[in-house]
């Protein structure tokens, strides 16, 4: 340890955080402490008996942001088909709201899926952490796999890498890989760091490969898992970590 101006002699023991944060065990916690794989605000802390205050610190464990704000939420649901992305519709169609009910906090949700496309939805109450995962600059992956119309050919797959100019601007895959593919359809999964309307949709539509169904598997490092449609559960302070890792907080 160096610079002591991080750490509180009122606060909370180190060890304390992390295990409320859900690393593990207290035990566990001193051990990764012990073991030299935790940082507070960039300096290792290798010795127990540490207090710091949690609203004025970035902890890592292994590398990893650890999230350590309980008033704060995250939750990934997997959204079914015909849901619109928000959390009331004044046309009685049915939206968010359902899956968030036994939440008192007000959630809302980052970016949108369209009402036919269902995966991997985030829904929070951090502001801050919403307005980085939404914002392209900040080159968060959403990964989508469509099934289209057709057989998709290497050299689709190389356009749409290569970018496409749209109506309302160029665009482009990060990635793009043909799983799949028949005379009559293609399983493609496509890596995006952009979020524009039914984006995916319009770029399969203009290489002439409508899309019959498209899934979000992966919203940053937050994928499906083992959630069926309509199911949703609340992240870990260690994957909220990862999330502001990967949007640059």
């Amino acid at each position: 340890m160096g610079d002591l101006e991080i750490y509180r002699p009122e606060g909370v023991r180190l060890q304390k955080v992390l295990a409320q944060a859900g690393v593990g065990s207290r035990r566990k916690c001193e051990d990764l402490i012990e073991a030299g794989k935790v940082t507070v605000n960039g300096e290792v802390v290798d010795q127990l008996g540490v207090r710091i205050n949690p609203d004025e610190c970035v902890i890592k464990v292994e590398g990893k942001r650890v999230s350590v704000d309980t008033h704060l939420i995250t939750v990934v649901l997997n959204k079914p088909k015909g849901v619109v992305s928000t959390m009331s519709d004044p046309e009685g169609r049915p939206s968010l709201d359902q899956y968030v009910k036994e939440y008192n906090e007000r959630l809302f949700h980052v970016g949108r899926l369209d009402a036919d496309t269902t995966g991997v939805l985030l829904l929070t109450n951090d502001g801050d952490l919403a307005n980085k995962l939404a914002h392209p600059t900040h080159g968060v992956s959403k990964v989508y796999v469509a099934k289209v119309q057709g057989r998709v050919q290497k050299s689709v797959s190389n356009t749409l890498r290569g970018g496409l100019e749209l109506d309302d601007g160029p665009v482009r895959a990060v990635e793009c890989r043909i799983i799949d593919a028949t005379e009559n359809h293609s399983l493609v999964e496509v890596v995006m760091h952009e979020g524009r309307n039914r984006i995916v949709r319009r770029m399969f539509d203009a290489v002439g490969h409508p899309v019959i169904d498209l899934v979000r598997t992966k919203f940053g490092p937050i994928g499906l898992g083992t959630l069926q449609a309509g199911d949703q559960r609340r992240l870990s302070n260690t994957e909220v970590g990862l999330l502001q890792q990967e949007a640059g907080l």
